[in-house]
């Protein structure tokens, strides 16, 4: 995926004209020289990757929806993973999203904290026990590693550059000029609740229906009505792939756009109760503090864009 690289890169050239000196010099490289053909059908010019001048290299993420498409990809890169297996210790390595795999494939996460994007913790974990994983975490830094969940895992590790290099004060300034959103992670129980981030049809279907309904409107029988399959089996095959109950997992996702909401907008939490249709705004309040352990003031206190 070349929009994080591009993101990336992008960044820190904004870092280089913040500071008014070269700071960082960015470059595409790969396993040869020539053109890589990447997602979208788009291509890049790279050098080749052989590490005798690098100081850290950044693995993209690849698009994949199940643990199996991440296998297949990890396979179809065996030459890449077998490059950074060789490459100097000298040299830093980062991942973000699926990106992680291709690092941890290589040996180079053995015996360190790593984060992976959450619908591929528990594969990450049987595939390579080596790897300290904590997949709670959306960034870790260790001394010659770093690892990020999510598509935009790329802007938390170039944060954490750009702030180790000049100061916060100077990511802030160039998030703002740049109209980017800043990393701000959610509360950890709603960390994997992004629709984009459900690997099953199921679920994903599941969260766009509960998204688009009030919350007052939804019970399991009108989500197992819109899903096509009984409630018994739509209770099933939720336990199945979360774990938790259907009505528990249901008020998750729903809660879950109040704490988007309380993130990103400074709507009032009256008002974002009454968008999403709940019953009363007393109720939200009581369920998300139950949840999260914060009142909805506290959460954008806390979680919030500032």
């Amino acid at each position: 995926m070349p929009t994080g690289l591009f993101g990336f890169a992008d960044l820190l050239h904004g870092a280089n004209r913040y500071s008014g000196r070269p700071l960082f010099e960015t470059r595409f490289v790969g396993t040869h020289d020539g053109v890589i053909e990447c997602a979208h059908g788009m291509r890049l010019a790279a050098g080749c990757l052989d590490g005798t001048d690098l100081d850290a290299l950044l693995i993209p993420g690849f698009w994949a929806e199940s643990p199996q498409q991440v296998s297949d990809a990890v396979t179809a890169n065996a030459e890449l993973v077998s490059t950074l297996r060789g490459l100097p210790k000298r040299v830093q390595l980062w991942g973000y999203c699926t990106g992680v795999c291709l690092l941890a494939a290589s040996g180079k996460l053995s015996d360190q904290p790593a984060t992976v994007t959450w619908w591929l913790a528990d594969t990450m974990l049987r595939r390579h026990g080596s790897v300290i994983w904590q997949s709670e975490q959306n960034c870790i830094f260790n001394e010659r590693t770093a690892t990020a969940s999510g598509v935009s895992g790329y802007s938390q590790i170039a944060q954490a550059l750009i702030e180790q290099s000049l100061d916060a004060e100077a990511f802030r300034y160039l998030t703002s000029l740049m109209v980017l959103p800043r990393p701000a992670p959610a509360h950890p129980v709603f960390q994997a609740m992004s629709l984009i981030e459900q690997s099953g049809r199921m679920l994903r279907k599941l969260h766009a229906v509960v998204e688009s309904l009030p919350a007052s409107d939804i019970t399991v029988r009108r989500l197992a009505t819109e899903l096509h399959m009984s409630e018994r089996t739509l209770a099933r095959k939720v336990v199945a792939e979360t774990g938790s109950a259907v009505a528990a997992y249901v008020r998750r996702i729903k809660l879950n756009q109040v704490s988007e909401r309380l993130m990103l907008t400074s709507t009032p939490a009256t008002t974002i109760s009454a968008d999403l249709g709940f019953s009363s705004d007393s109720g939200m309040r009581r369920m998300f503090k139950e949840l999260t352990g914060l009142a909805p003031l506290e959460y954008r206190q806390k979680y919030g864009r500032q």
